[in-house]
């Protein structure tokens, strides 16, 4: 007759074994094949509407785009097999579509360039180089990063090095940084980086570890004011330098894109560690307060305030709204429909392969195209965010619904840019804009997401069987008396 098992827990598992969750990489290879598909069609139509050869070679790059994927995905079946299977087909879709827009705007610029007799290099060949390099970054930051806990050991220096990065532009000479007005980048003799886009993810990790150790300052109340339970003084330290950084990247780095997408993200985990809408009421107050200094201060946030108002009141201006009226007049030549791809003409859009590639994708998709990819986007967070609600750890739920919601507000930030929604911003399209320094630093987004899916799908460990009845631990042990036993062998009388 087999030995009972004492440990309820061990038993609950031997008569009702969990059901563990299927690892769905089969389903996230088949949509990575439909992404694409869907690619290579968009390919197609752009040759033949700008009247180029059709060619076998067109298939040989639909195909060698799914081969890099299916590294890819290879990488996620080995190191991450629970992760979400629609993450990463969504990114390789709305990449696959950044490199066709790209492809497309290149054959009318080159066109342009020969009725000027001028040669021109086209950018969608780096694009495809550093999409090439962020799946290789994809893939060690999944070997590397086994378990992302792991993280909130390098918490502090996470943010030390997010701070410096963020601020170096700021300090350096306009040659070494300046582009376009923005000091946001450095560059140097061969190639050119934007270390806000790391810096970001690194403050985003340091302010999830930070708010897991510190979550107990935040939920204090001090004094009572007009009904409201304000934070202590002392307590509003972070959220302090917080604004204080964006406020300093908006005035001294003309980055109003960068400075909106920190904050935000910085109130929205805030507000999830501690479930106190007094913070974000806070820090709006905080940020809208300086950012109304920093109009009265500075001549280059009232001229984007002044293109925002009446693009066309501007349009001839140096700085003006050239480039947003630009943007609108395609958006209504698009319509619902769209002319189609290859049949726009978004090469008339000032930096329309970066900042304002969303409009080409308006004009040329229309509304029902751009609804789509926006579509695309919320799926991608939304499953980020699944995620971080599932994951076991306060640390996962943080950073990934920091990550997921980053993208949800970067996208925000610049499709609400170049409709006039908000002021312009300047920051590109995560995976659609040309950019090596944005698409290398959200492949490690994506790949720090997959992650925290991979440990919120995968089955909990199952306790192991106990033979024998449970002992407590050695530390909960109570203390025995033991006595000597009398020295002839004879126990006393009863």
């Amino acid at each position: 007759m087999s030995t009972p098992i004492a440990d309820p827990a061990s038993a609950q598992f031997a008569t009702n074994p969990p059901r563990e969750l299927p690892k769905r990489r089969g389903t996230e290879l088949v949509l990575l094949a439909f992404a694409t598909f869907i690619v290579t069609v968009a390919l197609v139509l752009v040759e033949a509407n700008q009247e180029q050869e059709l060619t076998s070679s067109i298939i040989w790059l639909g195909l060698s785009y799914l081969g890099v994927l299916t590294a890819a995905h290879l990488a996620v079946r080995r190191w991450a097999p629970y992760a979400d299977p629609v993450i990463l087909p969504c990114v390789a879709l709305l990449n696959g579509l950044g490199l066709v827009m790209i492809h497309r705007i290149d054959l009318a610029l080159a066109e342009r360039a020969v009725q000027q007799g001028k040669e021109y290099t086209p950018d969608v060949t780096k694009q495809v180089l550093f999409t090439a390099i962020s799946l290789v970054l994809f893939v060690v930051v999944l070997v590397v990063i086994s378990d992302h806990r792991t993280l909130t050991r390098y918490g502090y220096t996470c943010g030390l090095v997010g701070i410096v990065a963020l601020a170096l532009p700021a300090v350096l000479p306009s040659s070494l940084s300046e582009v376009n007005g923005a000091k946001v980048w450095i560059k140097l003799p061969f190639f050119s980086i934007q270390p806000g886009e790391f810096a970001k993810i690194l403050l985003m990790i340091f302010f999830a570890s930070f708010l897991v150790t510190k979550r107990d300052l935040f939920m204090v109340a001090g004094k009572k004011i007009v009904g409201v339970e304000l934070p202590r003084a002392r307590d509003l330290g972070p959220i302090l330098i917080a604004a204080a950084a964006c406020l300093g990247v908006l005035v001294f780095e003309k980055d109003l894109g960068t400075s909106l997408l920190f904050f935000g993200v910085t109130l929205m985990m805030l507000y999830v560690a501690t479930e106190r809408i007094i913070w974000v009421v806070l820090g709006v107050g905080f940020f809208a307060a300086g950012a109304i200094i920093a109009y009265n201060l500075f001549t280059h946030v009232q001229q984007r305030v002044r293109n925002w108002i009446d693009p066309l009141a501007t349009y001839d201006d140096a700085g003006g709204g050239y480039q947003v009226a630009q943007g609108l007049f395609g958006l209504g030549t698009g319509g619902v429909g769209g002319t189609g791809l290859g049949a726009g003409r978004p090469d008339m859009v000032p930096e329309a392969k970066t900042d304002f590639i969303t409009t080409a994708i308006g004009e040329e998709l229309g509304f029902i195209g751009l609804a789509a990819m926006l579509m695309l986007y919320l799926i991608l967070a939304t499953r980020g965010m699944r995620s971080a609600l599932a994951v076991r750890d306060t640390f996962g739920k943080l950073l990934g619904g920091g990550l997921s919601f980053a993208m949800v507000m970067q996208i925000f930030v610049v499709v609400g840019g170049v409709t006039n929604l908000i002021p312009n911003t300047g920051i590109t399209a995560p995976f659609l804009s040309r950019g090596g320094s944005s698409l290398l630093a959200n492949y490690i987004l994506v790949a720090l997401l997959l992650r925290i899916s991979d440990a919120a799908r995968k089955p909990a460990a199952r306790p192991k069987p106990q033979l024998g009845p449970s002992l407590p631990p050695l530390a909960e042990a109570h203390t025995v008396m033991v006595q000597r036993p009398p020295a002839n062998g004879e126990g006393s009388a009863s």
